[in-house]
C-alpha cells in the first residue's frame, strides 16, 4: 500500500507536468544528449579524415620540431599565468583579499583539472570550494567567484571571436564555407550586445532579467578582465598554432577558428570538448593544412596544454610533503591547501591515464617493439597483457570518482590497477611513456595515502549519470580510434580468432569488446540499485546511547534526539552520531554531527553515501560554518538559512540602558503576581497534567498542532527528560519551557515554550530572563536562543539568487511567518549572531530540499496546511 508520504511526493512531482518531469531527469537527459552528440562528432571525424591514415599521423607527430614544442610550453605557461588572474580578479571583485600563493595554487589546480576532466564550472568549482572554504570565504562568496570566472571567460571568448570575425571575415569564410557578410553580421550583433552590457554596467549598475537581479561589473573591472581573457585565449591558441606545420593561414585567422572551436567544445557538454574541438579545427584547416599533420598537432596540444599542467600541479602539491619544504609557515599553509586539492588532482590523473590505457589498447604497437617482444615473450603473454591492461584502464576510470571522494577502497583499486597496468604496459608494448605516467600516479597516491581514509565500499556506490556518460564517451572514442586506425582492414568474423604477433586489429577488437562488456555490467549494476526505503526511528537502546554522547559534548540542541522521532547513524567507534529523518526523496540530517569531532568527516561521508545508495539526496539542515568544508568534500552545496542567536551568560546582567525594556517587563510581571521556578527532571512527572493543560490550550489558541524533527513536541517521555522552567500565577502554572542542557555546561537552550491564553502580557520575556539568570548562576556559559530563519541574508547587489529570494521573503513574508518579529524578539537579549546553512547533495534545486524539511517538521503536507 502506498504511504501518505509517497502520495504527497507523487502529488508534488506530478504538479510540475512536463517541466517537473524534465527537472527530475534533467541530468540523465543531458547525459544521453551528450553521448548522442559525441557519436555524431565521431562520425564527422571519420568522414573528414577519410583520406588520412594512422601511420601518416604518427609520422607527422614525429616530425614536430623541438623548437615548436618549446614554444608551445612557453605559451602554455603564459596561458596558465593569465588563468591565475581570473581568480585574483574575481576575489578582488567580491571585495576579499587572499594570499597570492594560495590563490595561484588553487587557480592553477582548478584549471588543470577543469581542462582535463571538462565541466570546468563543476570540476574546477569543486576545487575552489575545497580550497577557499579553508581560507575563510563563505559559500556565497565562492559561488560568486565561480560565476565571475565562468562568465568572464564566456564573454571574453565571445568578444575575442567576434572581433576576429569582424576584422578577417573574408579570410575565414572560405575555410568554413560561410558568407563573410553573415559572419560580420553575427560578429557585430555579439559586439553590440557586449557593448550594451559594458555601458549598462559602467557604474556597477544593477539590471533585472525577469526575477533575477544582476550587478554588472564596472568599466574598470570589465576592461581589466577582458585584457586577461584576451591574453589567455591568445596564448592558448598560440600553443596549437606553433605546433601546426607551416601554413598560409595567419595567426589572426587561426585565433578566430580556435575561439569558435573552444566555444563549441564548451557548449557541447562533452568532457574537455573532446572530439568537438578537434572536429572544428580539422573542418576549418583541412583545406589549407594536411589533415594528418593537424591530427598530430592536436595530439601534442592535448598533451602539452591539458596533461602537463595536471602533472605539474600534482608534483607541486606532492613536493610540499617533503619535510624541508614545510618548515616555513607560508609553505606549511600552502601544504594544508594542497591537501585539500590533491584528491581532485589524482582523480583527474587517474581518469586521464585510464583513458590512455583504453585508447592504447586499440592502437598498434610500434613494429620494432613488437619484434623485440616476440624474441623474448610467448604470444599468450603479450595477448593477455594487451587485453588486461585495457580492463585495468577501465578500473582506473571507475576509481577516479572514488579518489575525488577520498575513499580508501578507491585508493587501493587505483594503486593496484596502476601497478598492474605499469607491468602490463611493458609486457604488451614496451610502452615506456605509458609506464612513466603510471609510475607518476603511483607516486602521487603513495605520497598522499593519509588523505584517503573514508571507509566506503566501491561496490555500494551507484555511478551517477555523469560518470556513466563519461564512460560511454570513452567507449565511443575508443570505437572511433579503432575504426580510424584499422580503416583499411576488412572486417570478418575470423578476425576475433586471429592470434598472431602481427595481428593488431584482432587484438584491439578483443580489448574493445572486453571494455564494452565490463562497462555495460557497471552501468546495469548502477541502474539496478535497491529501491528507496524509509529509515526507521531509533529504538530505545539507540536513543539511550545517543543521550550518553549528548551529555559529554557542548551542543544543547542535540537533546532533540530524546524525542525518538529520528533515525540515528553512529560512527564506527560509537562516539558520535547523526540524527536524521526522511521526507520524499531527501535524507535530512539535523545539525552538525554530535560527539567526537574526529568522527565528523567519517559520519558526513557515510551519511551522504547511504542516502545516495537509497536513491535519495543528502541534506544537512541548520549546520554551522565549521561543517561546510566537510560537506564540500562530500560534494554538497551550501545555502544560507538564517542566523543563530547565542547570548553570552558570563556577561549577562540586567543593568544599563540597553536592558531597560526587559527590566521593566520583569518588574511588571512580578507586580502582576508571576513567580518563577526551575523544576528538576525528576520533579516534572508530578506536574505533568498541569503542563499538558497549558500545552493543549496553547495549541488550540494558536490553531496549530505539534511539530517534530527540529522542534520538540509535548510527549511525556521527552518533557520529563530535562529540567523545566515554569511561571505560576496564584499558584497555577501559566507558562513553561523545557531547558535543554548537557554535562559540560557550555551551552543551554529552550525548546518547548508554552503559555496559557490568559497569561499576563510579557510572560515569555519574563520566563526567558529568569531562565537565563538561573543558568548563569549555575555556571553555564552560553544560552542558545535558536535560529531566526532567513535572517542575515546578503543585501549586496551581487548576492546569489538564493540570498536575494531569502531577503525578499524576510522583508515581505510576514503574512506567512513572523520572520522579522522572531528576530526582533531574540534581539532583545543582545546575542551574537552565527550563520546557519542548508547543504544539499547533487545539482537539484535547494528549494525542493527545503520543502522536504518543511514537510518533515510539519508532519507531511497535511500538517503544513493545517499549521
Amino acid at each position: 500500500m502506498t504511504s501518505q508520504n509517497d502520495l504527497e511526493e507523487i502529488q508534488r512531482e506530478d504538479a510540475g507536468g512536463f517541466r517537473g518531469l524534465f527537472g527530475r531527469y534533467r541530468t540523465q537527459l543531458v547525459a544521453t544528449a551528450t553521448v548522442t552528440l559525441f557519436c555524431l562528432v565521431g562520425f564527422a571525424i571519420m568522414q573528414l579524415t577519410d583520406e588520412v591514415r594512422y601511420d601518416d599521423v604518427v609520422e607527422a607527430l614525429a616530425e614536430t620540431r623541438l623548437s615548436s614544442i618549446l614554444l608551445a610550453l612557453f605559451f602554455t605557461a603564459l596561458s596558465f599565468l593569465a588563468l591565475v588572474f581570473y581568480d585574483l580578479n574575481a576575489i578582488d571583485y567580491i571585495g576579499k583579499r587572499l594570499p597570492f600563493p594560495h590563490v595561484a595554487l588553487t587557480a592553477f589546480s582548478a584549471y588543470a583539472v577543469g581542462n582535463t576532466a571538462g565541466f570546468g564550472a563543476l570540476s574546477g568549482g569543486a576545487i575552489r570550494y575545497r580550497s577557499y572554504t579553508r581560507l575563510g570565504l563563505s559559500p556565497e562568496d565562492i559561488g560568486r567567484v565561480i560565476a565571475f570566472v565562468t562568465l568572464s571567460f564566456g564573454l571574453g571568448l565571445a568578444a575575442v571571436a567576434a572581433i576576429a570575425l569582424l576584422v578577417i571575415a573574408d579570410e575565414i569564410a572560405p575555410l568554413i564555407s560561410f558568407s563573410s557578410f553573415w559572419l560580420r553580421a553575427i560578429a557585430a550583433v555579439i559586439l553590440a550586445i557586449l557593448g550594451i552590457l559594458v555601458v549598462a554596467g559602467r557604474d556597477g549598475r544593477v539590471i533585472e532579467i525577469g526575477p533575477v537581479a544582476l550587478r554588472l561589473p564596472d568599466s574598470r573591472t570589465w576592461s581589466r578582465q577582458f585584457l586577461v581573457t584576451a591574453f589567455d585565449i591568445a596564448a592558448s591558441a598560440s600553443v596549437l598554432y606553433v605546433l601546426l606545420p607551416q601554413t598560409a593561414i595567419g595567426w589572426p585567422v587561426f585565433l578566430a577558428v580556435y575561439a569558435i572551436a573552444v566555444g563549441l567544445g564548451v557548449l557541447s557538454h562533452v568532457p574537455a570538448g573532446l572530439g568537438v574541438f578537434e572536429t572544428v579545427i580539422i573542418a576549418s584547416l583541412g583545406s589549407a593544412v594536411n589533415i594528418d599533420a593537424v591530427l598530430g598537432s592536436l595530439v601534442l596540444y592535448r598533451l602539452i596544454y591539458h596533461v602537463l599542467p595536471l602533472l605539474i600541479a600534482i608534483l607541486v602539491v606532492s613536493a610540499t610533503e617533503l619535510r624541508r619544504f614545510v618548515d616555513h609557515p607560508a609553505a606549511s599553509s600552502v601544504r594544508r591547501i594542497g591537501g585539500r586539492l590533491m584528491p581532485q588532482l589524482l582523480s583527474a590523473l587517474s581518469l586521464l591515464l585510464g583513458i590512455m590505457l583504453i585508447f592504447s589498447s586499440v592502437t598498434p604497437t610500434p613494429d620494432q617493439n613488437l619484434e623485440l617482444l616476440s624474441d623474448y615473450l610467448p604470444l599468450p603473454i603479450v595477448e593477455g597483457a594487451h587485453f588486461l591492461s585495457s580492463l585495468f584502464g577501465l578500473a582506473l576510470v571507475v576509481a577516479a570518482r572514488g579518489l575525488g571522494q577520498r575513499l580508501d577502497g578507491a585508493w587501493w583499486v587505483a594503486v593496484l590497477s596502476a601497478v598492474a597496468a605499469l607491468t602490463l604496459s611493458l609486457l604488451k608494448a614496451i610502452a615506456l611513456v605509458e609506464a612513466a605516467f603510471l609510475a607518476f600516479l603511483i607516486f602521487g597516491l603513495l605520497v598522499r595515502r593519509r588523505l584517503f581514509t573514508r571507509h566506503a565500499s566501491l561496490l555500494n556506490q551507484a555511478m551517477t549519470a555523469s560518470w556513466l556518460m563519461a564512460i560511454a564517451v570513452i567507449i565511443v572514442g575508443a570505437v572511433v580510434i579503432l575504426l580510424f586506425v584499422y580503416r583499411d582492414v576488412e572486417y570478418s568474423n575470423e578476425l576475433w580468432w586471429q592470434f598472431e604477433f602481427a595481428a593488431e586489429a584482432p587484438r584491439g577488437l578483443r580489448a574493445l569488446l572486453g571494455i564494452t562488456i565490463i562497462s555495460l555490467a557497471i552501468s546495469i549494476f548502477s541502474l539496478l540499485r535497491p529501491a528507496t526505503f524509509k529509515p526507521e526511528p531509533a529504538d530505545e537502546d539507540a536513543v539511550r546511547r545517543a543521550v550518553e554522547i549528548v551529555d559529554k559534548q557542548d551542543s544543547a540542541d542535540a537533546n532533540l534526539v530524546r524525542m525518538g522521532d529520528k533515525s540515528i547513524m553512529f560512527s564506527e567507534k560509537g562516539d558520535a552520531f547523526i540524527m536524521y529523518g526522511r521526507q520524499g526523496r531527501s535524507w535530512i540530517a539535523l545539525f552538525d554531527p554530535i560527539g567526537d569531532h574526529h568522527a565528523v568527516q567519517e559520519l558526513v561521508w557515510r551519511f551522504v553515501e547511504a542516502a545516495r545508495a537509497a536513491g535519495c539526496r543528502a541534506v544537512f539542515y541548520q549546520i554551522s560554518p565549521a561543517l561546510l568544508s566537510y560537506c564540500a568534500d562530500a560534494g554538497l552545496r551550501a545555502f544560507k538559512l538564517g542566523e543563530l542567536a547565542v547570548a553570552d551568560l558570563r556577561t549577562f546582567e540586567m543593568k544599563g540602558g540597553k536592558w531597560a525594556n526587559l527590566r521593566q517587563t520583569a518588574s511588571r510581571a512580578q507586580r502582576e503576581g508571576l513567580s518563577f521556578e526551575v523544576i528538576s527532571a525528576e520533579g516534572v512527572t508530578s506536574i505533568l497534567d498541569d503542563l499538558s493543560a497549558v500545552s493543549s490550550a496553547w495549541l488550540e489558541d494558536h490553531n496549530t498542532r505539534e511539530k517534530g524533527f527540529s522542534l520538540g513536541a509535548f510527549k511525556p517521555d521527552y518533557v520529563i527528560s530535562q529540567p523545566l522552567g515554569v511561571l505560576r500565577k496564584d499558584g497555577r502554572i501559566v507558562a513553561f519551557a523545557n531547558i535543554l542542557v548537557t554535562g559540560t555546561k557550555s551551552e543551554a537552550t529552550i525548546d518547548l515554550m508554552r503559555f496559557s491564553p490568559d497569561a499576563p502580557k510579557g510572560a515569555m520575556d519574563f520566563l526567558f530572563v529568569q531562565i537565563m539568570e538561573h543558568l548563569r548562576a549555575e555556571g553555564y556559559k552560553h544560552f542558545n536562543l535558536g535560529m531566526a530563519p532567513l535572517s542575515g541574508m546578503s543585501k549586496r547587489e551581487t548576492a546569489p539568487v538564493w540570498d536575494r529570494i531569502g531577503r525578499t521573503v524576510f522583508e515581505h513574508g510576514e503574512r506567512f511567518y513572523n520572520f522579522k518579529g522572531l528576530r526582533a524578539f531574540k534581539s532583545k537579549f543582545h546575542p551574537h549572531w552565527q550563520p546557519r546553512y542548508l547543504a544539499v547533495s547533487g545539482v537539484g534545486n535547494p528549494m525542493i530540499a527545503l520543502m522536504d524539511v518543511t514537510f518533515l517538521i510539519g508532519g507531511g503536507l497535511k500538517g503544513v496546511v493545517r499549521k
